[in-house]
């Protein structure tokens, strides 16, 4: 099947213009967030603000379940390396903490002021970090650029420590993003300093995953179709290197809303992120 060339890579990535509201929802997500905060900080189930480097960035808010804690949870936000921070999510560990797993939502520092390789090896730091706050298991969760990060801990080589690699059961990219050389062609580029070298380093879908590694490609099936295709991208490649991947589309979902699953414990995002 032929398919048209892209020729506009600037509209490739666009998400906002292509959803309705879709400059609304940075609002939304942040009034959602901080109401979750307060109703974990009333009944102590919120450890805010923990450091995990020298950074005033590095930072990560630790939320804790009812009872002994079944593993650790760490979702790691998008906006293209470029956006937000850790106070627009909080009220996406709602669905694993009904689990009974600790949740961990980081901050990074983002581009121009860190490349993308460093913000990968943050977010190595910050699991390092928060596992001494929940033993067992480790899932890992991230959304558009956080998709990519947490693929990038189990894309070979990782940055992950050897005992850390072990723990982790299972890992969803929602709407990530696999392949960076694309970005070389983006506006964007002149905030992520991305050059081709480094475009190829940190793209999971051009190197090996780790052994056993349980990966689901999760991306809304009304997103812009460049997403879609770095979803079945990854999905494709790892499953020929022998990786367990899942791909799933989800109907009437877009890239601002597909997340919402996280929400809710009983959704099928919520579900298959810790394989219940």
């Amino acid at each position: 099947m032929n398919s048209t060339p892209i020729i506009d890579w600037d509209d490739a990535y666009a998400n906002a213009a292509h959803i309705p509201g879709g400059s609304d929802y940075p609002r939304k997500w942040r009034v959602q967030a901080a109401n979750f905060r307060d109703e974990m900080l009333q009944v102590s189930r919120l450890r805010p603000d923990i450091g995990y480097g020298p950074n005033e960035r590095d930072r990560y808010d630790l939320f804790l379940p009812v009872g002994p804690s079944r593993g650790l949870v760490a979702f790691v936000h998008g906006g293209f390396w470029m956006q937000f921070d850790k106070s627009f999510w909080s009220h996406l560990a709602r669905g694993p903490l009904e689990h009974g797993f600790s949740v961990v939502i980081p901050s990074y520092e983002l581009c121009p002021h860190a490349r993308i390789s460093e913000i990968m090896r943050q977010i190595s730091r910050v699991i390092a970090a928060a596992v001494n706050e929940a033993y067992g298991p480790i899932y890992l969760a991230g959304h558009s650029a956080g998709g990519h990060l947490v693929t990038q801990m189990v894309a070979s080589p990782s940055p992950l420590a050897l005992t850390l690699r072990t723990r982790i059961r299972k890992v969803i990219s929602i709407s990530g993003l696999h392949d960076l050389r694309p970005l070389l062609k983006t506006a964007m580029n002149v905030t992520l300093c991305l050059d081709a070298s480094e475009a190829f380093a940190q793209s999971p879908a051009l190197h090996e995953p780790l052994p056993d590694i349980d990966l689901t490609c999760w991306v809304g099936a009304a997103e812009r179709p460049e997403f879609i295709r770095q979803s079945a991208l990854l999905a494709n490649i790892w499953t020929g290197l022998g990786a367990r991947v899942g791909l799933v589309e989800e109907p009437a979902k877009h890239h601002f809303n597909v997340i919402e699953g996280l929400c809710a414990p009983d959704h099928p995002m919520t579900r298959t992120l810790l394989a219940l």
